[in-house]
C-alpha cells in the first residue's frame, strides 16, 4: 500500500512540475535589484519588456544612452528596460553593484531598473537567462549570449517576441519597429 501511495504521490508531484514548465514565461522568475531586494518579474506583465545584459566596461557600453532614450521615449506607453549586468564577457563589468549604479547614474543618467550581476552562460546562468536562452527567438534563436548588451524583447504576456544580438543599437529600426508593434497591442 505504501508503495502504491508513493508512486501515486511521484506520479502527481511529476504532473504538477510538468504543468508548471508548460505555464512558464519570461516573467515568471524572481531575480535581485542592484540594491538588494527581490524582484518578482511578474510585477512587470501587461508592459513591455526589454531585457539586456549589460557592462560598464565594454566597448558597447553607449548602449546605456539609447537604452535609457527608448525608456524615456516609451515608458509611458508601457515600455520598461531591466539591465542585468555581466562580468563573464572579457571582465568588462568588474565593479560591485554600488560601483555598477553609480556609473550607471552618473555617466548614463540611467532611470531603468537595474539588477544584481548575473550570469548569463554556462551552469551559474541565472535561471532567467536559462530560460530566455532556450527559447528559439528571431532573429538570433536559442543558444547562449553571444556578448554584453544582448536584447530579449517580452511582450505583455510574457512571451518572447524577438532577441537582438549585441550590435543592435536600441535606436536600430528593425528593434524600434519591434518595440512598437508590442506597444500597439496594449
Amino acid at each position: 500500500m505504501k508503495t502504491k501511495l508513493l508512486a501515486l504521490l511521484t506520479c502527481f508531484a511529476m504532473t504538477l512540475s510538468a504543468r508548471a514548465e508548460e505555464n512558464q514565461d519570461a516573467l515568471s522568475f524572481k531575480v535581485e535589484s542592484i540594491d538588494g531586494e527581490a524582484v518578482n518579474l511578474e510585477d512587470y506583465r501587461g508592459k513591455v519588456v526589454l531585457v539586456v545584459n549589460v557592462a560598464s566596461e565594454c566597448g558597447l557600453t553607449p548602449q546605456y544612452a539609447g537604452l535609457q532614450s527608448l525608456y524615456e521615449k516609451y515608458g509611458d506607453k508601457g515600455l520598461v528596460v531591466l539591465g542585468f549586468p555581466c562580468n563573464q564577457f572579457g571582465g568588462q563589468e568588474p565593479g560591485t553593484e554600488a560601483d555598477i549604479k553609480q556609473f550607471c547614474s552618473t555617466k548614463y543618467s540611467v532611470t531603468f531598473p537595474l539588477f544584481s550581476k548575473v550570469e548569463v552562460n554556462g551552469s551559474g546562468a541565472a535561471p532567467l537567462y536559462q530560460y530566455l536562452t532556450s527559447q528559439s527567438t528571431k532573429p538570433v534563436g536559442s543558444g547562449k549570449i553571444s556578448w554584453n548588451f544582448e536584447k530579449f524583447l517580452i511582450g505583455r504576456d510574457g512571451q518572447i517576441v524577438n532577441r537582438f544580438s549585441p550590435r543592435v543599437a536600441p535606436a536600430d529600426a528593425e528593434l524600434l519597429k519591434a518595440v512598437e508593434a508590442e506597444l500597439s497591442k496594449g
